[in-house]
């Protein structure tokens, strides 16, 4: 079965940075579109950032400009670089993949990120 597997979270200081990567296993074929969402407590889960398989891109506003995201279509991976890390980027992190814009949505087990001094 499909699985993804997240990592690169951790614990940083304002200011700092940190680059996540999720690598898919059990696919069939390459995803369509891969990307980044991240859910604060007490928030709703939200999208970071997408990516689509010939690299048109979606960030968050409030990320623009600090976040990159990457993929590695032949290895079915996407990667989050994160510059200039704010405290209210602190969420856990996950990795979500499709193989069309109606399909089944793929998870990642998530990985938390702290941003705090």
């Amino acid at each position: 079965q499909v699985q993804l597997v997240e990592s690169g979270g951790g614990l940083v200081q304002p200011g700092g940075s940190l680059r996540l990567s999720c690598v898919a296993s059990g696919t069939i074929g390459r995803f369509n579109f891969m990307g980044w969402y991240r859910q604060a407590p007490g928030k709703e889960r939200e999208l970071v950032a997408a990516m689509t398989i010939v690299g048109s891109t979606n960030y968050a506003d409030s990320v623009k400009g600090r976040f990159t995201i990457s993929r590695d279509n032949a290895k079915n991976a996407v990667y989050l670089q994160m510059n200039s890390l704010k405290p209210e980027d602190t969420a856990v992190y996950y990795c979500n993949a499709m193989y069309g814009s109606n399909s089944y949505p793929y998870w990642g087990q998530g990985t938390q990120v702290t941003v705090s001094s």
